[in-house]
């Protein structure tokens, strides 16, 4: 059974597939600084009311399935997320700082992904719920 989670006012599970990779896929990803970025995800998430389900930082990408919040879009998740580790690792790693000029440590772009629990079983009773309402 889905664990679904609540807010004031809704019942959801809303799960996202997320992938980013660092600016001209160098990877930088190893040691310290994959360690630092693993946790400064988590934070930022954490902070956001993001639960990680699972996420691997690889040397030049990062992976992600997260639950969100219906408030929450996918896009402002990955700018939260992107955005402070950036500033951060830069900040505490000069290295970095000198190969990314700018304060471009990320890729712009990101690959999202619906993941559901939504299969042929469910769509006939979501249907007919919708009708019997329409006839009403």
């Amino acid at each position: 059974m889905t664990d679904y989670r609540r807010s004031a006012h809704a019942v959801f599970d809303i799960k996202y597939h997320l992938v980013w990779i660092t600016k001209y896929r160098y990877k930088i990803l190893k040691g310290r600084i994959a360690e630092r970025a693993r946790d400064l995800i988590r934070q930022t998430c954490e902070a956001r009311g993001i639960v990680i389900v699972r996420g691997a930082v690889s040397g030049d990408h990062v992976h992600m399935l997260v639950s969100g919040t219906p408030e929450l879009s996918p896009a402002k998740m990955v700018q939260y997320i992107k955005g402070r580790s950036s500033r951060r690792l830069q900040d505490e790693f000069s290295e970095l700082r000198k190969r990314y000029w700018g304060q471009h440590l990320w890729a712009r772009g990101y690959f999202c992904a619906t993941v559901g629990a939504v299969d042929e079983k469910t769509i006939p009773f979501v249907y007919a719920f919708v009708s019997f309402f329409r006839l009403a």
